[in-house]
């Protein structure tokens, strides 16, 4: 079985290895069984598209946070170039679990934030696991502001289970850290595009998550708190993060019908990490499409679009039913 290969994955898993084992035996046997690669193939294109459409939302959970998943720099090297990364939030260092950074969108200037998690265990440690802390969204802000100065649009792309809670995190002020990125982004006078490319958790996701239009990659998930949390809470027990996953209502096409989400990101099929090129394809005509869209309004209108789309998000009537 593949590498990372989840488990309502195993059905596809298998018609791979026995097709490949075909395959290998055409090679070294000389044996024409082009009949059978063909029914295998056929049938594995099938299975691939009966499981993929049909996920539950603990599934899609389950595949936002693959570990071969594109994180924000493989978008940034496939999508933009000149990227120039800046560090560091002038108050108390640099946090590597946010990058940011000039760079070009088929040569327009744009500010790309976002977070970034890391491959293996060491880059985990120096990315901690995707965690922001206060500085990550100090030095977000602070390249936000500066991309406001230079009239040049900002696009976030947000992945992580939620903000740092540790001790440490908490003596340098993440709640009012996240407090104030959630101010300071709707006076800014640019297009903001905000992305969720994988996990969207709690105040960590919206401390760079403001933008004029949220976009929400298919396979994503965007939630108030985790499937885990939420059960630990609920049921008292993480096993019942499948039903917590349910409740949330925390996948892409229910945060389209509930209108957090300004539109959906398709996704190769089987997710973006089977093919990273054309999810990033994908991806940027996205951007272009609302950036374009977005470069028609004035200051003022981006200021209260912004402000309008976040206090209608919740919004709902009572009806008294006799």
């Amino acid at each position: 079985m593949p590498e990372n290969c989840l488990d309502f994955e195993k059905p596809i898993a298998d018609l791979e290895n026995k097709l490949e084992e075909w395959q290998k035996l055409s090679e070294s046997s000389n044996i024409d069984v082009h009949e059978e690669v063909d029914a295998l193939t056929k049938k594995l294109n099938q299975t691939m598209k009966e499981i993929y459409e049909n996920l539950t939302p603990w599934q899609r959970v389950q595949l936002a946070r693959h570990p071969k998943r594109p994180y924000t720099l493989d978008y940034i090297n496939l999508i933009f170039t000149d990227f120039l990364e800046l560090h560091g939030d002038r108050h108390n260092g640099d946090d590597a679990a946010i990058v940011g950074g000039f760079a070009k969108l088929d040569g327009n200037p744009v500010m790309i934030v976002g977070t970034q998690k890391g491959r293996d265990m060491k880059e985990n440690m120096y990315r901690n696991f995707g965690l922001p802390q206060p500085e990550g969204y100090r030095k977000a802000m602070r390249l936000m502001k500066l991309a406001d100065k230079a009239g040049v649009p900002v696009i976030t792309m947000i992945d992580t289970p939620g903000a740092f809670p540790g001790i440490e995190s908490e003596e340098r002020h993440i709640a009012e850290a996240i407090a104030t990125n959630l101010r300071d982004m709707f006076t800014l006078k640019v297009p903001i595009v905000s992305v969720v490319i994988g996990e969207g958790g709690s105040g960590g996701a919206i401390g760079i998550g403001v933008g004029n239009k949220i976009l929400v990659m298919e396979n994503s998930y965007y939630s108030v708190i985790s499937p885990e949390g939420c059960a630990a809470i609920l049921w008292k027990h993480r096993r019942f993060a499948p039903k917590a996953a349910e409740a949330l209502n925390l996948t892409a096409t229910h945060l389209k019908d509930l209108g957090v989400a300004d539109e959906i990101v398709d996704e190769p099929l089987g997710g973006a990490h089977k093919n990273y090129e054309n999810a990033a394809t994908l991806l940027k005509k996205a951007l272009k499409r609302n950036l374009a869209e977005l470069g028609k309004l004035s200051a003022k209108q981006l200021k209260d679009q912004r402000y309008d789309k976040f206090r209608k998000i919740g919004e709902f009537s009572e009806g008294i039913v006799e």
